[in-house]
C-alpha cells in the first residue's frame, strides 16, 4: 500500500450493514426525528434538519463534536433493499474540518536520539 492509497482510505469512513428489517422501516428510523433521536441524539447533530434527502433512499445530517476541537462532519445514510425483504444500510461519515483532513501523517517516532536541553 502506498501513501496515496492510505490517504484515500482515511478520508471517509464507510460502513455497510445488512438488516432484517424492511427498507421502509429502516427509512423511518433514520429520517423521522421521533425515531432517530432514540439512537442519534439531537446533541450530536449540528442541526436536526437534514442537509439533503432523497425520500426512501438517502438522508444526510451535519454532526458536531461536543468536546474540543469541536470538529464537524457529515453523515449520509443510504437505504436499499437486499432482495430478500431486508435492507442494506450504508453509512458514510466525512470529516468536514479542513485543518484535520489536510494534516500530513507523521511518524510517532522520529528515530533521533533523545537529547537533553541545556539549562
Amino acid at each position: 500500500m502506498n501513501e496515496l492509497e492510505t490517504k484515500e482510505q482515511t478520508k471517509d469512513l464507510v460502513f455497510e450493514f445488512e438488516l432484517d428489517a424492511p427498507p421502509k422501516k429502516v427509512w423511518r428510523a433514520i429520517s423521522l426525528p421521533e425515531f432517530r433521536d432514540i439512537w442519534l441524539p439531537k446533541g450530536d447533530l449540528a442541526d436536526a434538519a437534514p442537509i439533503s434527502s432523497a425520500p426512501d433512499e438517502e438522508v444526510s445530517y451535519r454532526m458536531k463534536d461536543n468536546e474540543p476541537p469541536f470538529l464537524e462532519s457529515e453523515v449520509t445514510f443510504q437505504v436499499r433493499p437486499d432482495g430478500d425483504g431486508g435492507t442494506i444500510l450504508r453509512v458514510i461519515h466525512v470529516l468536514l474540518d479542513e485543518q484535520v483532513t489536510q494534516q500530513p501523517l507523521k511518524a510517532a517516532n522520529n528515530n533521533r536520539p533523545v537529547m537533553m536541553h541545556a539549562a
